[in-house]
């Protein structure tokens, strides 16, 4: 769901013939529970590979972007943050929603800019990845920066508590630990290490 789309949009998957996957499902249409420009909630009237029917809860949200931030010596730049839902302070990539009509890329810049003081004079996309498949559609995107120079003060820390660099080769600790722990920071985390093995 892009920024400010409506959570009523759902394909209707016409039953195909043969083994084309998607024929095994139909989508007989949704209904919103709960709408607002952060967060959707519908039921969609589903018919399953059994021919049963059965209505299914769609967690829609905005698409959001993170940003892998590396610098020449090795080291990476985290946010740490409070999450309010679980209670507790973390350290991850800085990010955010993509408003509407703007590029993930766009959004990519405005957030690291926003949220730490930096620019990269180099960002590309790393990876994009649906955190809960199964009953959401919230496409996160994740990109990696490098050569970062700082062309301000942090604009959007409401929920940070602080910006620092942290030695790349430290973040599988870090994981472990449960210091980093939000999805699209171990995704973009993990995924720049694999890249560099």
């Amino acid at each position: 769901m892009r920024y400010g789309q409506r959570c009523t949009s759902v394909l209707d998957v016409a039953e195909g013939a043969g083994d084309d996957e998607q024929g095994l499902w139909r989508t007989f249409g949704s209904r919103a529970v709960y709408e607002s420009p952060e967060v959707c909630l519908s039921q969609v009237d589903v018919g399953l590979p059994t021919r049963e029917r059965v209505w299914l809860h769609v967690l829609r949200l905005p698409m959001s972007v993170a940003v892998v931030l590396l610098d020449g010596d090795g080291r990476v730049l985290l946010v740490r943050r409070y999450r309010f839902v679980h209670e507790r302070w973390g350290s991850g990539l800085p990010g955010g929603q993509v408003d509407e009509d703007e590029d993930p890329a766009e959004a990519a810049v405005r957030e690291l800019e926003e949220l730490t003081g930096y620019r990269a004079a180099q960002l590309d996309q790393l990876v994009t990845f649906e955190p809960i498949a199964e009953i959401a559609d919230g496409e996160r995107v994740v990109f990696i920066g490098r050569e970062p120079h700082l062309v301000g003060e942090p604009v959007g820390l409401d929920d940070s508590e602080r910006v620092e660099w942290v030695p790349l080769v430290s973040v599988p600790g870090l994981i472990a630990d449960g210091q980093v722990w939000n999805g699209a920071s171990v995704v973009g985390l993990l995924s720049v290490l694999a890249r560099d093995r």
